[in-house]
């Protein structure tokens, strides 16, 4: 598989999005075209004035540094030893010290020439220690001590400020806090950082033919984007405040207006209605609110009326992202539209761009790009069956979603890759 320069192709992109294509796609002229749309996404979330908290340590994992990670101390803060052995002071052979030196107790005293005595991994060193020798590389014969192999100064000695000294720039702004970022500010002496929140998610899934349990029946179907979309959002690293349900009547098209207008998230996802049908209110919804249409329909399959809106300013404003109502249509939006923006609320770095060779030939659209799902090997990107903008079954069971360009690709051909988050490692990626 090839990796690509992220940072070279997202500028790339960012200027390919022009004033005519930003018009095209407000206007409802044409719609944008798929690396326009998630560029459009990128930049819209970018330029979003950042908010940062103060959080205990483990309620930052998945979250971006928003103050830098200085060094408190010195780390180790006193010499240390690497190993289980002795602490011997000048050369050999010595005359072992009964006792010894354990972690976290109080300093030794200190090493006499020609003495030994044994020491825990991590414990202090005696003053005047000259090494540690390993356990398994001594030999005692009485009350001495004999080394079985050649014996260096400081060998298996940390000393102090090894890692890093007191005031050191450990991890800059925008730094994704892992579970070893975790580690490092705990060993640095932290209890809090300052990151920045999770972008707050609601979603909002419309439609009068959906059922919340039982088999389908009679023209009514089951709701599959409730149960998946609030876990998915939350694997790319998103705080969903809620999901709910809306019907597509006059009372279900006024409760979405109230949810525009009023919803405290950051990002409002609406599910089905932004079409042009009898019922379906997006549209008319967003317009009454004021909002400025972004992305209005992406040229991908399946997914092509997905959109992008902004309420409000754009430093200080939220923003809306319609998913169509067929379940994988909606899962192409959500890594169109969605992700992009969301690690760009977060202040997380987009996902390095990389492609793997297709295994078979995949037909294409004439004018879209197709998004596919995939199994990963470690040579091909296999397409799977049960691709349809209806269809869960192939993504399902697939690694991610491969990027077809119009007109198709033949077997062999580099693919760009959209890894799903279960796959890539989640939110910590």
């Amino acid at each position: 598989m090839t990796r690509t320069d992220a940072d070279g192709a997202l500028d790339e992109a960012l200027a390919l999005v022009t004033r005519d294509d930003r018009a095209g796609a407000t206007g409802g002229h044409r719609a944008a075209a798929w690396p326009h749309a998630r560029a459009a996404a990128v930049r819209a979330g970018s330029g979003v004035r950042g908010r940062s908290h103060r959080v205990p340590l483990p309620d930052a994992l998945g979250e971006v540094l928003e103050a830098p990670l200085e060094a408190l101390c010195d780390l180790p803060s006193f010499d240390t030893s690497a190993m289980d052995g002795w602490a011997v002071a000048g050369p050999g052979p010595w005359r072992t010290r009964p006792g010894g030196v354990l972690a976290g107790t109080e300093p030794p005293a200190p090493l006499a020439d020609g003495e030994a005595v044994r020491i825990a991994t991590g414990a202090r060193i005696p003053a005047d220690t000259s090494a540690v020798i390993r356990s398994e590389h001594v030999r005692e014969v009485g009350a001495q001590l004999y080394a079985e192999r050649a014996v260096s100064t400081g060998q298996d000695i940390r000393p102090r400020g090894q890692e890093c000294r007191s005031g050191d720039l450990l991890l800059p702004v925008g730094s994704l806090v892992t579970p070893a970022v975790l580690g490092l500010a705990a060993a640095a002496g932290y209890d809090e950082l300052v990151t920045r929140p999770r972008p707050r998610v609601e979603v909002l899934v419309l439609g009068d033919e959906l059922l919340t349990e039982g088999r389908p029946h009679d023209g009514l179907i089951r709701d599959a984007l409730g149960p998946m979309l609030g876990p998915w959002l939350t694997r790319l690293g998103a705080q969903v405040t809620g999901t709910r349900r809306l019907g597509d009547d006059p009372a279900g098209a006024q409760a979405l207006y109230e949810a525009v207008v009023g919803s405290t998230a950051d990002l409002l996802i609406t599910t089905g209605g932004t079409a042009s049908g009898p019922v379906d209110h997006v549209h008319p919804v967003l317009a009454r609110a004021g909002a400025e249409l972004l992305v209005d329909g992406v040229a991908v399959r399946p997914g092509h009326p997905m959109l992008l809106a902004r309420i409000g300013d754009r430093a200080d404003g939220r923003h809306v992202v319609g998913l169509p109502g067929n379940p994988l249509a909606a899962v192409s939006g959500l890594l169109t539209l969605a992700e992009p923006l969301l690690r760009a609320l977060a202040g997380r770095r987009q996902r390095p761009r990389y492609t793997a060779p297709v295994q078979g030939d995949v037909p294409g659209h004439p004018h879209d790009t197709r998004l596919v799902p995939v199994l990963l090997t470690d040579e091909h990107a296999v397409p799977l069956r049960y691709n349809g903008p209806a269809m869960l079954r192939g993504v399902a069971a697939a690694d991610a979603l491969a990027v077809v360009p119009p007109h198709g690709a033949r077997s062999g051909q580099d693919l760009e890759i959209l890894d799903l988050p279960w796959a890539s490692g989640g939110c910590f990626t």
